[in-house]
């Protein structure tokens, strides 16, 4: 089931190039995807997060958007599905990637010091998709004049 999802995720990711606030793509050597995201860009949504969820579709997150770069950190308390965490920086490059943030788990998990946004998605996504550092996001929440793949880019 996972695989034919990062398929069609994959597939999806190319065939639609649109930017929108509620949709972030990825591209990497050998890869594309596309996730729906809710935007949490206020300091009580950024609290409350994923907190209480008990399912988060597969295609599915939570974009963090911070008005400038800078060290965040995150816990599970009171999240309830395991989250892989992907942080970005200002052009928009995945700077790092926690796999499988552990529910209920009070430690605090640190982002790099220029983080400007973070996605929140299911648990060992990010792996079985080969998501990983280097990266590229394309969001209109980035600054598009410094954004290494930015939204009017196809």
């Amino acid at each position: 089931m996972l695989r034919i999802l990062a398929v069609s995720l994959m597939i999806a990711g190319a065939a639609d190039a649109q930017c929108s606030a509620d949709r972030v793509e990825f591209r990497w050597a050998g890869g594309q995807t596309v996730f729906t995201v809710e935007i949490a860009d206020d300091a009580a949504q950024r609290s409350r997060g994923l907190m209480f969820r008990k399912h988060l579709a597969p295609d599915a997150g939570m974009l963090f958007v911070y008005d400038h770069p800078q060290p965040v950190a995150f816990w599970m308390k009171n999240t309830l599905i395991p989250l892989d965490m992907v942080f970005i920086d200002p052009e928009g490059r995945v700077k790092l990637v926690h796999p499988d943030a552990v529910p209920g788990d009070l430690t605090g998990i640190e982002g790099p010091p220029d983080t400007v946004m973070v996605l929140e998605i299911n648990g060992g996504l990010a792996a079985h998709l080969h998501l990983e550092r280097g990266a590229e996001m394309r969001h209109p929440a980035l600054r598009q004049d410094t954004a290494v793949w930015p939204c009017s880019a196809p």
